[in-house]
């Protein structure tokens, strides 16, 4: 303790760490360091909810499974069905909440597979590093540490030895103990210094253990968005005729110039970004179709509720007839079923040969 104290004040010396050890060190407190800012983060990202982490964190401890409950998306899905069913499944609206509903358990489900296969595969080998070998690696560090001190106390007695027996103050058996207690004390540090230095430089394997780690951690998240995109994208097939249905059930008239902003034409430009869809949706027998002047069948993708008297409502899996007059957009064509004809959006088309 007084090594300790006068070297912070300056008036004692210290045996330095050669460099190679320094930079060991540096290496595995950088590591340990981001690490945790890292763990911490990855923890926030799947559970946002500061609460619920504090849960997860004490039931952990007491090593005891958290009671279930439902996650926001799943919570929302309920919500939303509950919803559905009250205004009437029979409704448009209703029956969209459903779906939306459904939608959402769905990618909460996901959300639940994402965090127990992120926790499992990146969260708990991160918190290992730290809970385990950085803890073994700080311990040798004091562990040497107090070596060093000893090592350097020792010398300190040495040396003042040595000019007490140039003052012939005191026995030469005195000098011969000190120099043998540096001896004794420098052996120990420098074991102490290699077992260190030998835990040390497993930090590189365990960058090596934490890079597959992260793979696994991208591979999980990859995973998990390409869900979400697949079940929103077949939300969208189901609810492609939402925007319409809520314009009419809000009484817009035809006039209105919120129709000129057509449900199809926005779809056909996302589906320019999802070949999924565009393949069904745009294909060369819609072109052969306005050049000519005759009719194919087409079967119908969606349900589909006319915004306004000059359109005509679709349901999903009917076949119609369809063709194409002059001056008409080219999002919609003429469709006809039986006595009733009207406009109707290509992308809720897919021609038949």
């Amino acid at each position: 303790m007084l090594q300790f104290t006068e070297e912070k004040l300056g008036q004692a010396e210290k045996t330095e760490l050669d460099a190679h050890l320094e930079n060991l060190l540096s290496k595995a407190e950088c590591t340990k360091l981001w690490t945790e800012k890292i763990m911490k983060q990855t923890e926030v990202l799947l559970q946002p909810n500061p609460n619920a982490r504090m849960e997860e964190f004490v039931y952990e401890k007491l090593d005891r499974k958290a009671p279930s409950r439902m996650n926001n998306p799943e919570l929302l899905g309920q919500y939303m069905i509950d919803a559905g069913n009250e205004f009437g499944p029979g409704t448009a609206y209703g029956n969209a909440l459903i779906k939306c509903g459904e939608t959402q358990k769905r990618i909460g489900t996901a959300d639940r597979e994402l965090i127990q296969t992120s926790a499992i595969n990146f969260l708990t080998p991160l918190r290992n590093f730290i809970e385990g070998d950085y803890k073994t690696i700080a311990k040798e560090r004091k562990l040497l540490q107090n070596k060093r001190l000893d090592l350097d106390a020792a010398k300190t007695r040495l040396k003042k030895a040595k000019v007490a027996e140039a003052r012939a103050a005191i026995w030469a058996e005195e000098v011969t103990k000190s120099e043998q207690e540096v001896r004794i004390t420098q052996s120990e540090f420098d074991r102490q210094a290699e077992i260190t230095r030998l835990l040390l430089e497993g930090i590189s394997s365990t960058h090596a253990h934490h890079l597959r780690c992260l793979n696994d951690f991208v591979e999980a998240q990859m995973t998990y968005y390409a869900q979400c995109y697949q079940y929103m994208l077949d939300l969208q097939k189901q609810l492609g005729s939402f925007p319409s249905t809520f314009l009419s059930n809000n009484n817009q008239s035809s006039s209105t110039p919120v129709q000129s902003v057509s449900t199809p034409s926005v779809l056909a430009s996302a589906s320019a970004s999802l070949p999924s869809v565009s393949n069904s949706i745009v294909t060369s027998g819609i072109s052969e179709l306005r050049s000519s002047s005759g009719s194919r069948k087409a079967r119908v993708l969606y349900d589909y509720d006319a915004a306004n008297s000059s359109e005509l409502s679709l349901l999903a899996d009917e076949v119609i007839t369809v063709y194409s007059i002059p001056g008409m957009d080219s999002d919609w064509l003429m469709g006809e079923r039986g006595n009733q004809k009207g406009k109707v959006p290509i992308t809720y088309l897919e021609l038949l040969n």
